[in-house]
This record gives structure tokens, sequence and C-alpha cells, in this order.
């Protein structure tokens, strides 16, 4: 879906760069990430769920990328607490490791659409938010001075979109949000103490409202580009992007 292959664009992967998808399943961000960077450095993914893992595995495969590196392993134990040298390039890691971060976290999933029913109870829905955090925390010392990160999630909730970037740039100083490119959605929600200019620099899909059944594809030809943006962001899962530098080593 868009949202879905904004977020790779948003990461800007270069070649030779080392990648990591810290919760990959079923790797189509994985892939797209490797094909960006014209198959040429490491992505490494990581899954806790092994046939999922083997799923990542398959697509690189089927579409012939040699740079991705699968592991079934629990991206919140992915840091290396001591510092003996890893020989092996296998989880987990030394801290600054990564060039660029992909955290599209785990969550409450809210942004998927058709969802005529669901039997979600609260605690699930708030469950999520220190999970997102702890992934969070250890992706920050996987990452490189200078380097970037990006938090997604398919998500509607202030708690584990907007709250989560107010919650880490306060927990991590060296942390400076970024502007999105391509930016098509949406701002930033209010509610989490962020500033206006912060929420411009976030991007959030809304699942809630499609384009009329009845708009003349033929008119679309001459539109302008903000138009073309604006029925893009029209029917697709809701979805939520921040963009973070690391400015220097933690």
């Amino acid at each position: 879906n868009l949202p879905s292959a904004v977020v790779t664009h948003v990461l800007d992967p270069q070649p030779g760069e080392k990648i990591l998808d810290l919760c990959a399943a079923p790797g189509g961000k994985t892939t797209h990430i490797a094909a960006l960077m014209h198959d040429q450095g490491e992505v490494i993914a990581l899954d806790k769920i092994s046939n999922k893992v083997e799923k990542i595995k398959q697509n690189a495969l089927l579409l012939g990328l040699n740079s991705i590196r699968a592991f079934c392993f629990d991206g919140t134990k992915a840091l290396k607490l001591d510092m003996v040298k890893d020989a092996e390039g296998e989880p987990p890691f030394l801290p600054e490791s990564f060039d660029r971060i992909l955290l599209d976290a785990p969550c409450s999933g809210m942004g998927q659409r058709p969802n005529m029913a669901c039997s979600w109870t609260l605690k699930e829905v708030t469950s999520y938010q220190p999970l997102q955090r702890k992934l969070f925390t250890v992706a920050v010392k996987l990452l490189k001075p200078g380097g970037v990160l990006v938090y997604s999630t398919c998500t509607i909730t202030l708690a584990e979109n907007e709250e989560q970037v107010a919650w880490a740039l306060t927990a991590f100083p060296d942390l400076q949000l970024q502007p999105q490119e391509p930016q098509i959605g949406g701002e930033g929600m209010m509610g989490a103490g962020l500033s206006f200019e912060q929420l411009k620099q976030l991007q959030r899909f809304d699942p809630s409202v499609v384009p009329l059944q009845d708009t003349d594809t033929d008119s679309l030809r001459d539109a302008r580009i903000e138009d073309m943006i604006w029925l893009a962001n029209k029917d697709c899962i809701g979805f939520f992007i921040a963009k973070f530098v690391k400015c220097k080593s933690t």
C-alpha cells in the first residue's frame, strides 16, 4: 500500500550502507530497502517469529536480492551488551553498527481497513507503547552518529505515534526530528505537546476518507501535483511516519 512504500523512501537507503529493519516480517519494506540500494550494501532483517523470517528469505530469493540477511531474533535484545567483537555479523550487534534503521513497530494496527469488527481489549491496545519504547531505545543505541532512524506504525492512536515522538525527543536529546521526502501524508495530530513545526515534519495517513466513486480519471491528467497528493492520501490504510537523525554518540 502507499504509506508502506513511502516509509522506505523516507528512510532513503544508499548503496553500500548497513541498514537494520528491526521488525521486518513479512519483508515488503526489507526488499524495498534492498532494491533502493541497488542490492549494494547490507540489509539486516530481524523478526522473532521463525516462519515469518522464512517468508522474508523467500521474498528476497524471489526478487534476486543478495544483500538481505534475515534472522529469527527478538529486536528488544538486538543490542550487544559486552564489547567483544562479533565476527559472524549475527545478532546481537555492537552499539552504533548501522547507518540507517527502520523501526516499523508492532502496533495496535488500527489503521488497517476494512475491519468491520474487532475483539481488542483496552489492555491489549495500551500494551504496545512500552514495547515500542523498548525497541526504540535499542534502535537509538545501534544507530551510528549522523545516522537516520525512521519510526512507523500502521495505527492511528496518539499514544503510539505523536506521544512516542515527544517521548523520544525528551529521552534522547541527541535525536533531532527531520523533514520527510516525499511528504504525501497529512501533518501530525495535536495533543502530545509537539510544536506546530514538529507536527509538520510528521506524516499521518488517514484511513477514514475515501475518494468519490465517480471521479473522472481523465481530468487528473492536468491536475496539480498538490491535488494528486491530496487524492493519494484519501484511499489508503492509516499510517504514521517520523524521521530522526542522531546528532552524536549517545
